[in-house]
């Protein structure tokens, strides 16, 4: 065992599988020689050489359009969009061409490839660098969207998603890449995709959320235990495929949820939580669902953005309005 933030987990992830697989190739925008803009990819290129870990040019169209041909002829590659607002001009790729691949071809090309990026707020970041764009990507069929919340997470579901034959979008937290160290084995080991993890549980309240926000809803249940409010806590792991048949059982059983993520309320993955609740546990509802996110508005520039952040105070008031109703 050795302890590992989420960046060292990624890479040794990355290390494992271009160790084991040489059909497996890694790259994207500074990527090689440097590592990455967060290091996630540092010494790669060094171990595994300039024709399995390389830097390409700056345009993100290009990158997942020489992936999707790769994966169609037989390589797994792996790039890299550097932040989360970069993946838009790429959008028309993802789209158009790689989440339909399998089924405009009616599946005689498979499509293994993983387009990974760091997400969200919470670093001080310039505009484009603290997007939230889970729902855009969830919403297409044919894509996966697997969100980790911790450094174990992030090595055995990035080793899933490089292992299935989908293509994958792995959106990694950046404002927790180095806040969390945890025990990880430096052997392999896989986490299924599409199965949510009960992080507590609780009577009186469910409270899912994903990625960095998984850490502010455990702060938030520290001030609901001193009020002592029971608070079952779900991390998603999977945005899509969204693991129904754990949120409906923790609502049958809790009658409450607050759903939590930093991205804009409206047309979210808060909506989606929401609407299972109806779906799955109408009948066992004490209180309306409510959703703990982001305004519906860009996010702001440093001044301003914890104002937009949201804290554990703001996740513990829904909390309580919710089991007080």
């Amino acid at each position: 065992m050795s302890v590992m933030t989420m960046v060292k987990a990624i890479n040794n992830a990355l290390d494992i599988k271009l160790n084991e697989d040489k059909s497996i190739v890694v790259y994207g925008e500074d990527v090689g020689v440097e590592g990455g803009v967060f290091r996630v990819t540092e010494g790669l290129q060094k171990k595994y050489g300039v024709e399995r870990v390389f830097d390409s040019p700056l345009a993100e169209s290009g990158i997942v359009g020489t992936a999707l041909g790769m994966a169609i002829s037989g390589l797994r590659p792996i790039v890299e969009l550097q932040f989360d607002g970069f993946t838009y001009p790429a959008f028309n790729q993802i789209a158009s061409n790689v989440s339909r691949m399998q089924n405009r071809s009616r599946g005689k090309f498979k499509v293994p490839m993983v387009i990974r990026f760091p997400y969200g707020g919470g670093v001080n970041a310039l505009e484009h660098h603290s997007e939230s764009p889970e729902s855009l990507f969830a919403h297409l069929p044919g894509l996966k969207v697997v969100v980790p919340s911790s450094p174990y997470d992030a090595k055995g579901l990035l080793i899933s998603a490089i292992e299935s034959e989908d293509p994958i979008i792995f959106m990694e937290p950046k404002r927790i890449y180095r806040a969390i160290k945890q025990e990880v084995t430096e052997e392999k080991f896989t986490l299924p995709l599409g199965k949510a993890r009960v992080v507590k549980e609780g009577a009186d309240v469910t409270v899912i959320a994903f990625g960095a926000m998984v850490r502010e809803c455990q702060k938030a249940i520290e001030i609901a235990n001193e009020a002592g409010i029971s608070v079952e806590l779900i991390d998603l792991r999977s945005i899509y495929p969204i693991d129904r048949e754990t949120v409906g059982k923790s609502i049958r059983k809790t009658g409450r949820l607050v759903a939590v993520a930093e991205a804009h309320e409206s047309f979210s993955i808060g909506s989606e939580l929401v609407t299972i609740a109806n779906e799955e546990a109408f009948l066992s509802l004490e209180s309306p669902p409510r959703r703990v996110m982001g305004y519906d508005t860009v996010v702001p520039l440093a001044q301003g953005e914890k104002y937009y952040i949201i804290s554990p105070e703001r996740i513990f008031y829904e909390i309580e309005k919710s089991f007080r109703y």
